[in-house]
């Protein structure tokens, strides 16, 4: 194996991006097709801008509009096979065969069918004409194939297997038997209503989301992503294992403009897994530091990978309310993956940058801070109450205004116009490039949504579930009754099962699942789950959407990781299972928040006692799991002690006053042993 340690050039980082992106391999075109393509997505974005400023149409006619367009502009940009996007074989016009334009005309007529006939909609729901179900059957055949082709297999199958099961309902066993409907009802169900196709995940995407991946292009391009990089560098890289705390802060900071691991894995990768590489840390282990921080980003506000503008629709409360609540449990994330960064760097003793290697942070912001001006102005709009899409709208606006002044102070003032124009055009067609595949998938998750509420499934299975959880409960617990107290009741233990069978199942769906799809089927799955269980719905919207980002890090479908591991030049299934470990924040922080809401800030039940019982139990959780898992605290652990420090986690985990006390007691213990002992460790283990 090659063991570079340089920082890999923006070809390289292309490259890598398309080999574990699947949203990212786009087909070579020819320059009519590429001009063809730049012309369209542009108006696009320019569309969404416009309509962002000055107001959106009805909902129907936008959602169309927008879903029309990107299924053409996807069958030009996505060629059939993957490995075959740099040639074209067959009949073609002008470089893409003619299957793909049929499919791309018949995308768009199909999707642009519901707007234009929407006034006569209100008579024909429920009584659909042949037309009507062959558009219908037109629109599901090309969006399946459309996400197939950017997204992969999984989306398309899990939506055959809903359709499958409306089709042949009498047919299911036991508790999920239902009636069944025929193909036209389906498809009007599907395609003629508001709970499908065109239902809340596209017009998410067309509203909010378009935006929010607009805003983040923009400020890309106006330095905001290698500011972060820099400004991060100069205030964490002195310390132990600097560069890997670098990869932790910068991938936050990121996370605040950009929904996508893989794309912020790649970004702050290129330049802090190098520099891991060279001071000590092993290739696997800065690969996984840079994925699971970079995972951090989905859940880290403003943006939130799309997953908060779905919030706002799926709750009907504000967006600010949910910026709120994800503030503690992101930090909570990174600071997990902060602590065992630290204690990995403290058992190899490896040191932090030297100080001709950092940048000065005064000189960073002196340099930079107007890059950073659209963000603020984004996150001061969305907390004083606007609406997220004139939010977006104005940070785009600052962001062009920004690159202006960037250009012309660079270049003078009739050049650096000129190359301002150009950096806008190149900005709206990337970002409308962006969000071709994530429109596709809403669209066909709009089927998936559809079948559950046309067959009832999703509480069906929240009965099962739950049923469950009550039989291993009531087992588990008679387990327990050989001690003299109570540890956990039945209904404590009921629903903790309950939590841990969803974690797994969201984790699994998440395996080559978006996020956002992700999201969005298991709030119609398994949301009702939580919810037969009393826990808040914005409590199990929140379960449900850590999961299914935790398995960007979870093998055997880690990309984050592997696209890690690609920088490094390591293995991607170690790296994946050094992620996994490194996040185990993320993966206990849902279920203090379960336990005790009042970590969300925002909860109906919050309490100021509770959080910070909640809060003080997951920091000491965290740093206990952390130090049993590296081996190292103030030095190398006894193995009793590292047996008795998860379980000291967990119960300090369980935001429960005697569980919390004890746990606390074990680590206090642990603490007081080492400090007694003075242990000084022995020589660091070389890096490799």
């Amino acid at each position: 194996m090659t063991e570079p340690t340089r920082p890999l050039t923006d070809d390289e980082l292309r490259a890598l991006e398309e080999e574990y992106d699947p949203e990212a391999r786009f087909r070579t075109v020819t320059r009519p097709i590429a001009v063809l393509s730049g012309i369209v997505l542009f108006l696009l974005a320019a569309y969404h801008y416009y309509t962002a400023g000055f107001g959106i149409p009805r909902a129907t006619t936008h959602r169309g509009l927008h879903m029309g367009v990107s299924l053409f502009i996807v069958y030009l940009s996505f060629s059939f096979l993957a490995r075959n996007r740099h040639r074209t074989d067959g009949f073609a016009i002008l470089g893409v065969p003619v299957t793909d334009w049929l499919l791309a005309i018949g995308g768009a007529v199909s999707a642009f069918y519901v707007p234009w006939i929407y006034a006569q909609l209100q008579f024909r729901v429920g009584n659909p004409l042949a037309i009507d179900i062959a558009m219908g059957t037109v629109l599901l055949v090309v969006l399946m194939e459309a996400v197939r082709r950017s997204m992969g297999w999984p989306l398309p199958v899990i939506a055959a297997l809903f359709i499958a099961y409306a089709y042949f309902g009498k047919s299911m066993p036991g508790i999920l038997v239902h009636p069944g409907a025929d193909w036209a009802n389906i498809v009007n169900h599907l395609y003629l209503t508001s709970q499908g196709i065109y239902g809340t995940a596209l017009g998410v995407i067309a509203t909010y989301v378009f935006h929010f991946v607009l805003f983040g292009v923009m400020a890309q391009k106006i330095g905001l992503g290698q500011l972060f990089i820099d400004l991060a560098t100069a205030l964490t890289g002195r310390f132990a294992g600097g560069p890997a705390k670098v990869s932790v802060v910068s991938s936050a900071m990121l996370g605040t403009i950009s929904g996508s691991s893989i794309a912020n894995t790649v970004t702050t990768g290129a330049l802090t897994i190098p520099a891991m590489i060279k001071i000590g840390f092993k290739r696997h282990f800065a690969a996984a530091v840079e994925a699971a921080s970079s995972t951090g980003g989905q859940i880290t506000p403003p943006v939130m990978g799309a997953v908060a503008f779905l919030m706002v629709e799926y709750l009907g409360i504000p967006l600010r309310t949910i910026l709120i609540a994800a503030v503690v449990p992101a930090f909570m994330h990174f600071f997990g993956v902060l602590v065992q960064v630290h204690l990995e760097a403290k058992r190899l003793g490896i040191r932090g940058l030297r100080a001709e290697e950092l940048p000065k942070a005064g000189k960073v912001l002196r340099e930079g801070w107007l890059s950073v001006f659209p963000l603020v102005l984004l996150v001061w709009m969305l907390m004083s109450g606007r609406t997220p899409f004139l939010s977006a709208f104005w940070a785009i606006t600052a962001c062009m205004a920004v690159y202006l002044i960037q250009r012309v102070m660079a270049s003078g003032a009739i050049e650096g116009v000129k190359e301002t124009a150009a950096g806008i055009y190149e900005g709206f067609v990337a970002g409308a490039r962006q969000s071709l595949a994530v429109t596709a998938a809403a669209a066909l998750v709009g089927v998936v949504i559809g079948v559950v509420t046309l067959t009832g499934v999703g509480f069906k299975i929240a009965f099962m579930v739950t049923s469950v959880a009550q039989d291993w409960a009531t087992s588990f617990h008679g387990l327990l009754a050989v001690l003299p107290f109570e540890l956990l009741s039945i209904q404590t233990l009921t629903l903790l099962f309950t939590l841990l069978m969803t974690a797994v199942v969201c984790v699994l769906m998440g395996c080559g699942v978006p996020t956002t799809a992700n999201y969005i089927i298991m709030v119609a799955v398994a949301a009702p789950v939580l919810g037969m269980m009393n826990i808040e719905p914005l409590v199990a919207h929140f379960f449900v959407f850590y999961f299914g980002v935790l398995a960007d890090v979870t093998p055997p479908v880690a990309l984050a990781a592997y696209a890690g591991a690609g920088i490094a030049g390591a293995n991607g299934f170690k790296a994946g299972n050094t992620a996994f470990r490194l996040s185990m924040g993320k993966a206990m922080v849902p279920f203090v928040f379960v336990f005790s809401p009042s970590l969300l800030l925002v909860t109906q039940s919050f309490t100021l006692p509770d959080f910070l019982l909640a809060f003080s139990g997951a920091v000491l959780g965290i740093i206990a799991l952390s130090a049993a898992i590296t081996n190292w605290m103030l030095g190398p652990l006894l193995l009793v002690e590292r047996m008795l420090l998860p379980a000291a986690a967990l119960m300090m985990i369980a935001p429960e006053i005697v569980s919390t006390a004890i746990g606390a007691a074990i680590l206090g213990m642990v603490l007081l042993r080492q400090y007694l002992a003075g242990r000084s460790g022995p020589t660091p283990e070389p890096a490799g």
